[in-house]
């Protein structure tokens, strides 16, 4: 009974993907209890700003002479204090105490965000945390779970296939995601070269983006930044072929009686950039030229070969005048 217990702990744990937190440390150096610019301490807490990832846990070491407290909230800057009447304000987040010389406090960063924290006996003594959300190195669903390129979807009336992959394959704020997207027949296994459909993004639950395609040769892409972090759906909306010159192979013809019949959904999640705040203009999608010459074509053709058919028609029915002999008319 216990070997079987022990077994199945191993076993469920073994299935269970674990994420390594760090462990970070932040020295109160001799010479922080004294407010004056000429201390051996160059910075009350070294270092005085610090980037962790949520989960990650920082200790501090009171290598002062003095008491210290590491709390959250903000402190009266290096002369605030000097009036008696700012001495910082903590906000209740997170708060050590008193911890002696020689003695330390750890504290583990759950959540995200910038901390700013002070030490209530020695206002003037101030740092900062930046906890940043950890970014995976895989692209994923809007649940977290791992997803292999291309992504697979059938539409709900089972007529169209489409499949959807993007590059980079993490998503951040202000980077460039391409999104490249092919449709095919499921009954003959065949590419389908021109259809078309409404593109949608939704993020946190609003429409942010919206725009009309035509695929050429098969397929399309657009080109998308995110402004913000969080769950997205891209939807490929109303697919359907507009076009009577498709392949007869094709099976998917005419409008569509309901958009979400001809519909399919994917999600992704975006984080916020660490590196980039900004992004610059950028071409949404390909220049939709390739079909208009291609119909273009199509028409330079075939109008002048119904001409000539109607021309060898009309030939074909025009009378013999030649067979008749000129004189006079016998009454």
């Amino acid at each position: 009974m216990h070997y079987f217990f022990i077994l199945s702990i191993i076993l469920f744990s073994g299935s269970i993907p674990f994420a390594f937190a760090d462990e970070y440390i932040v020295d109160i150096p001799f010479g922080a209890y004294n407010p004056e610019l000429n201390t051996p301490a160059e910075v009350w807490y070294d270092p005085p700003l610090i980037n962790v990832i949520v989960g990650d846990t920082i200790t501090w070491y009171n290598d002062d002479r003095e008491t210290h407290t590491v709390t959250s909230g903000d402190g009266p800057g290096r002369f605030g204090w000097m009036d008696n009447k700012n001495f910082g304000k903590p906000d209740g987040i997170f708060d050590s105490g008193e911890f002696s010389p020689g003695d330390s406090w750890s504290y583990k960063f759950e959540e995200s965000g910038t901390f700013s924290y002070f030490c209530t006996i020695h206002p003037w003594m101030e740092g900062i945390v930046v906890v940043e959300k950890e970014i995976p190195d895989y692209p994923h669903d809007a649940t977290g779970q791992k997803v292999e390129f291309p992504l697979l979807q059938y539409t709900p009336d089972l007529d169209l296939e489409v499949n959807l992959s993007w590059d980079p394959p993490v998503i951040k704020t202000h980077e460039k995601i391409q999104f490249v997207y092919q449709f095919y027949d499921p009954q003959t296994n065949s590419n389908l070269a021109e259809m078309k459909y409404d593109f949608v993004i939704f993020q946190n639950g609003q429409e942010i983006f919206r725009d009309e395609g035509l695929s050429q040769i098969g397929g399309d892409y657009r080109n998308f930044v995110f402004t913000d972090s969080g769950s997205i759906i891209v939807r490929i909306e109303g697919i359907h072929s507009p076009s009577l010159l498709a392949e007869e192979s094709v099976t998917v013809f005419g409008g569509v009686e309901s958009k979400e019949q001809r519909s399919v959904d994917f999600t992704a999640a975006v984080y916020d950039n660490p590196e980039k705040t900004t992004h610059e203009t950028f071409h949404i999608k390909p220049a939709q030229r390739l079909t208009t010459y291609y119909e273009l074509m199509i028409v330079i053709i075939l109008i002048p070969a119904v001409m000539f058919i109607a021309v060898l028609f009309w030939l074909k029915k025009k009378p013999d005048v030649s067979k008749t002999k000129p004189g006079a008319v016998k009454v």
